[in-house]
């Protein structure tokens, strides 16, 4: 049996019958059949229902699925998941596995929903009678996947802060001069084939390749902190992090001015690291001088570093600064940097169009124009900030 095609197919069904079901927890699903192949209904009811669904209100939904691609198999698998017309309901106590540590006023819903993970909160005072029953992170970020990032609370944007750092693996590159021996490539290694043939009687068995050695570019973002992106700003912070903890990348932050952040956001905590940025930045959730941001970046030292790198700007193009000015700084930043990617999270929302003047002026010169306003959205700046150039500017 092709146990990926199985998950697929399982999960295709329970996604069409409202079920939300992650490519992490497909992927859990699949490791679980190879470890624990089931040979009977009951095992493989318990493999796709521990591993696919962890909400209490999908367990009816789920129930469903299964009976109706395993036959009346389900009622004796789990007489608790459903209870129409039996004795015990769903929300009574023998519906729910306890968890050990719990008063005896704690409420029934508080418990252990028949194996199915609540959220974990920390206790007001650091009692570690009971254990904890964490959530799986994959599960928990696919519940805020669609939601925008001003919605979310300090825990939760902590947590795209995590699954950032484990996401962004790939990094922009650009084909240098130098050369290297390969398995393919489209130049024959004369000497190197030389030189392996010594092992073969000095007959050339195999041809050894050259191609082009690859180099890292570096990536220079730039996050608008003024009043007007507040609540986007810590989420743009934690992408920041990702790429200032590289040794090819530069941060900054503006508002009315220009402010350098890599050294902060390069910490190993990135609580100390988001709330060290936060106070760095005198001038934060004020006016908007994004113009005069890019020309002060441009004229720096750390100007020089946009040539031939990818500049990201993550700013809703609200500006005191005039227009005209902020196309003219984009007109020398796009000369300078390889591909010019532009975040707004305003963006997202339904029916917009950059009317925003400063936004109109810079648009014609940036490669790719992202909202970036949940998490479903950020694996497109990875791939718009790693992508090839795009010919197509204004």
């Amino acid at each position: 049996m092709d146990r990926a095609a199985f998950a697929a197919a399982l999960a295709q069904r329970l996604r069409a019958s409202g079920v939300p079901v992650s490519l992490t927890a497909m992927a859990a699903f699949t490791d679980a059949l190879a470890l624990a192949p089931p040979e009977r209904v009951r095992p493989l009811y318990w493999l796709a229902r521990l591993t696919l669904v962890d909400r209490h209100q999908d367990l009816e939904a789920f129930d469903r699925v299964f009976e109706t691609a395993f036959g009346d198999a389900l009622l004796p698998v789990d007489p608790h998941a459903r209870r129409h017309g039996q004795e015990t309901d769903a929300g009574s106590p023998e519906a729910l596995t306890p968890v050990p540590g719990e008063g005896a006023g704690a409420e029934t819903t508080a418990g252990l929903p028949w194996h199915t993970l609540p959220r974990v909160s920390a206790a007001a005072d650091d009692d570690t009678a009971g254990r904890a029953l964490p959530e799986l992170l994959p599960s928990a970020m696919a519940r805020i996947a669609d939601t925008p990032f001003d919605e979310l609370d300090a825990a939760e944007l902590a947590a795209v802060g995590r699954w950032l750092e484990r996401s962004a693996h790939r990094w922009p590159t650009r084909r240098s001069r130098r050369l290297d021996v390969a398995p393919t490539g489209h130049r024959v290694a004369l000497r190197e084939t030389i030189a392996a043939s010594r092992r073969t009687g000095w007959e050339p068995m195999e041809l050894q390749h050259y191609r082009r050695v690859r180099r890292p570019l570096t990536v220079t973002l730039l996050c608008d902190v003024s009043q007007s992106m507040q609540s986007y700003a810590t989420a743009y912070l934690h992408l920041m992090r990702v790429f200032a903890r590289t040794r090819h990348a530069e941060t900054f932050a503006f508002s009315t001015s220009l402010t350098r952040l890599t050294p902060v956001l390069a910490q190993q905590s990135a609580a100390a690291a988001i709330s060290q940025a936060e106070e760095q930045v005198v001038d934060r959730y004020g006016g908007t001088h994004l113009a005069a941001s890019l020309r002060e970046l441009l004229a720096s030292r750390h100007g020089n570093l946009l040539r031939g790198g990818v500049l990201v700007i993550a700013s809703d193009g609200w500006d005191s600064d005039e227009p005209r000015a902020l196309a003219a700084a984009m007109v020398r930043a796009g000369r300078r940097a390889r591909r010019v990617v532009w975040l707004n999270p305003r963006a997202g929302a339904a029916g917009f169009e950059p009317l925003v003047g400063s936004m109109a002026a810079a648009l014609p010169y940036c490669d790719a124009f992202l909202p970036a306003h949940t998490l479903r959205e950020l694996p497109a700046v990875f791939d718009a900030i790693a992508g090839d150039p795009v010919s197509s500017r204004g």
